[in-house]
């Protein structure tokens, strides 16, 4: 028990930092972090990530009693394997230039700023008609700035191949142990991108991090296939 639990927590880690630098999420935090208190966007971000984390793992602890160990087994071992190639071609055929990830949310908050821009503008032409724009609970309770950060960061992980890969991992290894370091291992990655913030994002080679990834996921992919369905 105890070193499948040690196992599966230094698997889940390695495996979070080599999918998640560079990744959707790390530029939603390091590009929020710019704008607004890191410290607000590292609770928002990490919250999101570590929902998603325990009911990826959760997922893939139930996975093997609803379906045959084996089959679960042989399912996450192909993940491990399609997952490394697809990670080393994107390393090969990687030309350089500004990461398409970086560009995609740099967009994405542009557009989410004009649309709140746009938001406040009614707000406060409607109270200078003497209306009073009612706030969702929510919206009193937390604050905008975690919400836009929790509901960015938790969008852009759903179906995301961390996500995939936990569950994977989590229906091979100790649940426990997969979970905890995958929430380390999502503290280290958001904790790096809201202090680096967009200099450090746009300095990540992705090609190198493609490359780690694509070869650690191999080995797990390969270590999965010796040990065999427990």
């Amino acid at each position: 028990m105890g070193f499948s639990l040690i196992e599966g927590f230094f698997k889940s880690i390695a495996m979070i930092v080599v999918s998640e630098i560079g990744d959707k999420t790390f530029f939603v935090a390091a590009l929020l972090a710019m704008r607004h208190s890191r410290v607000t966007v590292f609770s928002g971000a990490l919250g999101a990530l570590a929902v998603m984390t325990v009911f990826s793992a959760f997922f893939g602890w139930a996975a093997p009693n609803l379906i045959s160990r084996t089959w679960t087994h042989n399912g996450a071992t192909v993940l491990f394997f399609l997952f490394g190639l697809k990670s080393l071609w994107d390393g090969i055929t990687h030309e350089g230039g500004e990461s398409a990830e970086l560009a995609e949310v740099e967009a994405q908050l542009k557009a989410e700023g004009k649309r709140d821009d746009d938001a406040t503008s009614r707000s406060q032409k409607s109270q200078k008609r003497g209306g009073k724009q009612q706030q969702s609970f929510l919206s009193k309770v937390l604050s905008p700035v975690f919400l836009e950060a929790f509901t960015l960061t938790f969008l852009g992980e759903w179906g995301d191949r961390s996500q995939i890969a936990t569950i994977g991992l989590a229906a091979q290894e100790n649940v426990t142990g997969v979970t905890l370091g995958g929430i380390l291992g999502h503290t280290l990655c958001t904790g790096a991108a809201v202090v680096g913030g967009k200099h450090l994002a746009s300095r990540i080679s992705e090609r190198t991090v493609a490359f780690c990834g694509g070869i650690l996921f191999l080995i797990f992919g390969v270590h999965s296939l010796l040990s065999g369905a427990e």
